[in-house]
């Protein structure tokens, strides 16, 4: 089939004209819809706890051929919605794209995660950095993997596109790896809040194009990650995060978009005020107090604890149920967060049937 696709369609980033959705629950929960139960989908549910990814993963050089490969990104993307009947796609790629293709390359070691050999330390390598479409465009092998997933889907499921929010993404390019302070991107805050702010307009301007050009390949809702927003204090956050998704979300307006900013409890009334679809809700927030402070116009998501899936089957029913219960109408099924690469697939399933069982 992937061969036949590639052989007989030009691939550009041309607009792709949209299939009949026969499963578009996720985009009905997002606009606020009356839906016959929620959609159920899992952060990062295209990986290791699949088989199939982790044999066809043993066959590559490593994880970066895998998301600049259009066919085999298509391939992973397609995988959860074959094993474990999720009721949405999102394509399988990464958010350090975006640094990337900005003039920062990153690599990927293995048991480590991302590494910037280069990284961002005086306001003249801020000024260096590619940005808005000359870099996005840079990203077409993103945009044809969405291209190929959308026929290879043939209309199963909605397809998500991403991207990592301004502060994260300028939180790893200072830093140069994943931290548990990022005290090198905070301090950046501080020392140079004008080249801070001359970065993460950058980021933003580029993250703007990127998600359209996904939008045009056809991707049918897409989602901010702003996996480091819990670092900030209330008052950074208000200054360095908030302006930017703000941005963002004023400048999509084609499909949905979920933002998700990971233990940003205390700045979900404000981000509850952006123009946006959907707020993701990690596990560290009820579903009481994300409505009250979010409010009642848009979906929320999430949110049960990652770990939660290590449990006994009547443990994680039971917990699901409750979740469901407790965020009622306008709402999205998932975790907390990512589910981890040694959660059992037994218990993955488990978790999705709970959700899709819900109320039959």
């Amino acid at each position: 089939m992937m061969n036949d696709i590639m052989e007989n369609e030009q691939l550009s980033t041309e607009e792709v004209q949209p299939l009949a959705l026969k499963n578009d629950l996720l985009l009905r929960a997002a606009r606020g819809e009356q839906v016959e139960r929620p959609p159920v989908w899992l952060m990062r549910q295209a990986g290791r706890i699949l088989p199939q990814y982790r044999e066809l993963r043993g066959k590559l050089s490593g994880f970066k051929e895998l998301v600049e490969t259009p066919e085999l990104a298509c391939e992973v993307t397609i995988q959860p919605v074959d094993e474990l009947g999720v009721d949405a796609a999102i394509i399988f790629s990464d958010i350090l794209v975006v640094p990337e293709v900005m003039g920062l390359r990153y690599e990927m070691i293995p048991g480590k995660g991302p590494m910037f050999p280069m990284t961002i330390q005086l306001e003249e390598d801020v000024d260096k950095l590619i940005a808005g479409e000359k870099a996005a465009l840079q990203l077409d092998y993103v945009y044809k993997a969405i291209q190929l997933t959308k026929a290879e889907l043939n209309g199963r499921v909605p397809l998500i596109g991403f991207c990592g929010a301004p502060w994260t993404l300028m939180a790893y390019m200072i830093e140069g790896s994943g931290s548990k302070t990022f005290s090198k991107a905070r301090r950046f805050l501080y020392k140079k809040p004008i080249s801070s702010h001359v970065l993460l307009q950058k980021i933003t301007d580029t993250t703007v194009d990127y998600l359209k050009g996904q939008i045009k390949a056809g991707a049918d809702l897409v989602q901010v990650f702003d996996s480091w927003a819990g670092i900030l204090s209330p008052e950074q956050y208000k200054v360095f995060g908030l302006p930017y998704l703000k941005q963002i979300c004023e400048s999509i307006t084609e499909v949905p978009v979920t933002v998700f900013a990971k233990n940003a409890w205390f700045a979900l009334d404000e981000l509850g005020k952006l123009d946006c679809n959907v707020i993701g809700i990690d596990w560290n927030t009820t579903a009481q107090n994300a409505r009250e402070m979010v409010g009642t116009t848009k979906a929320l998501q999430g949110n049960l604890d990652p770990c939660l899936l290590y449990a006994p089957e009547d443990v994680i029913c039971s917990a699901t149920h409750k979740m469901v219960r407790d965020f009622g109408d306008k709402y999205i099924a998932n975790l907390g967060h990512g589910v981890y690469p040694d959660t059992p697939l037994d218990n993955v399933k488990i978790f999705v049937d709970a959700v899709k069982s819900f109320g039959a």
